[in-house]
C-alpha cells in the first residue's frame, strides 16, 4: 500500500480537480433534472414532446461536427508548414497563433461583430472595390458564426497537431523515400498515420468546445442559429434549474457519445492508411 501511494502521488491533484470540478457537478446535474423536488421525468418529457428542442440538439451537433472537421483540414496543412520551418521561426509562428487566445470569446466575437456590420470593414472594403453597391447582411447569419467559431478554434487545432508533429522522426519518412516512396506516398502511408492521433485530438477538442459554445451565437447568429448552449442559458436566466439541467444532461451525453464515435472512426481510418 505504501509503495502505491508513493507512485501514485502525483496523480492526487489531478484526480481531486477531476472529483470537485467534474463528477461532482456532473452529479449535481442529474440530481436536478431528475429532482424537482421529488422525482420526475416531466423534464425530458418536455424535452421529448417538442420537437424544437431535439431539433437544436441535432444542429448544435451537426455544426460542431462541421467546425471539427474544417479545423482539421486547415489546421493540419498550416502546423505542418509550421513543423518543417526553422526551429526560431517554428518558435515566432507559434508565438503568433497563441496571440488570439490570449484574449477571451466575447472580445473576439465582439471584433467579428465590428467586421462584419453594415458599416464595417468587410462591406467597406467590398463597397471599395466596387463588388457591391450596398452593404450586404453579413452579420446575423449563419455563415457569421461559422467563420467567427472556425477562427476562434482553429489555433487551438494548429498547436495540437504541431505538437505531434514535432514528436515524429522525420528519419522514418527520410527512409520511405529512400525506399522508393514518392512524396505522396511518404506523406500518406507514413507522416500521416504517426500524425493522425495529434489531429483526432486537436478535432475531438474542437468539438467539444464547439458543443458548449453560446455566446458567438448569440452575438453574431440570427434566431435560427440558437445553439444547445443558448437554450441552456435561457432557462438558466428564467431560473428553470430543473430544464436546464435536463438539457444540461442532453448536451452532456450528446458530446460523449459524439467523442466515442469518432475515436473509433479515428481508428478505421488508421487502419485504411497503413
Amino acid at each position: 500500500m505504501k509503495e502505491m501511494v508513493r507512485r501514485t502521488w502525483l496523480l492526487w491533484p489531478a484526480l481531486f480537480l477531476l472529483l470537485a470540478f467534474f463528477l461532482v457537478p456532473s452529479f449535481d446535474i442529474v440530481r436536478s433534472s431528475v429532482m424537482d423536488p421529488d422525482f420526475t421525468t416531466e423534464h425530458f418529457d418536455r424535452m421529448l414532446d417538442r420537437p424544437v428542442y431535439m431539433a437544436v440538439f441535432w444542429k448544435t451537433l451537426q455544426l460542431s461536427a462541421m467546425i471539427a472537421v474544417l479545423a482539421a483540414f486547415i489546421g493540419f496543412p498550416a502546423a505542418y508548414f509550421i513543423s518543417q520551418q526553422p526551429r526560431k521561426t517554428q518558435f515566432l509562428l507559434i508565438f503568433l497563433i497563441f496571440i488570439p487566445m490570449w484574449m477571451s470569446i466575447l472580445i473576439r466575437s465582439y471584433a467579428w461583430m465590428v467586421m462584419l456590420g453594415r458599416d464595417g470593414v468587410v462591406n467597406t472594403a467590398l463597397m471599395g472595390l466596387g463588388l457591391v453597391e450596398t452593404p450586404a447582411r453579413l452579420l446575423y447569419t449563419s455563415g457569421a458564426v461559422w467563420v467567427a467559431m472556425l477562427q476562434i478554434l482553429l489555433p487551438i487545432q494548429i498547436v495540437t497537431c504541431y505538437s505531434a508533429m514535432t514528436e515524429i522522426d522525420m528519419t522514418v519518412v527520410r527512409a520511405a523515400r529512400i525506399l522508393g516512396a514518392s512524396p505522396a506516398q511518404a506523406m500518406r502511408r507514413v507522416f500521416l498515420p504517426l500524425s493522425l492521433d495529434g489531429t483526432l485530438t486537436g478535432a475531438i477538442i474542437v468539438f467539444m468546445l464547439s458543443m458548449g459554445f453560446f455566446i458567438t451565437p448569440a452575438l453574431l447568429g440570427g434566431p435560427r442559429d440558437r445553439l444547445l448552449g443558448n437554450l441552456i442559458e435561457f432557462q438558466v436566466e428564467r431560473l428553470n434549474w430543473g430544464f436546464a439541467s435536463a438539457l444540461g444532461l442532453l448536451l452532456l451525453v450528446g458530446t460523449l457519445l459524439s467523442v466515442v464515435i469518432i475515436r473509433q472512426l479515428g481508428r478505421l481510418l488508421l487502419k485504411r492508411l497503413i
